[in-house]
């Protein structure tokens, strides 16, 4: 029940994953290198989205978007971790936030 209960909680936060590893693989490639901060805004997004969810993530990414024009002056911005630590979640090697330990 506590496994079901974590997928459902999870599956929200995965399907925006799947959706941003679509888009990083298929559309992001046409454009080419032109975010002005590293990591990308899709990998931002991405990374903000498996650390804090996906409204905090989300949330997250629409503001770094909006930083990103071609005046800003760009440069490196990581995603701030997250003060709740997530001990109990990890990334599998798609990128998917799963529970439990370890690699997936």
């Amino acid at each position: 029940m506590r496994a079901t209960l974590t997928f459902l909680w999870l599956l929200p936060r995965n399907i925006c994953v799947a959706i941003l590893r679509g888009y990083r693989a298929v559309i992001s490639p046409l454009y080419g290198d032109v975010c002005r901060y590293y990591p990308s805004c899709s990998a931002y997004t991405l990374g903000a989205i498996q650390e804090h969810g996906v409204v905090k993530g989300v949330g997250l990414g629409a503001w770094r978007i909006a930083r990103c024009h071609p005046w800003a002056r760009g440069g490196i911005d990581d995603v701030p971790e997250s003060r709740h630590h997530h001990d109990h979640y990890h990334l599998t090697r798609f990128g998917f936030v799963a529970a439990g330990h370890g690699k997936g």
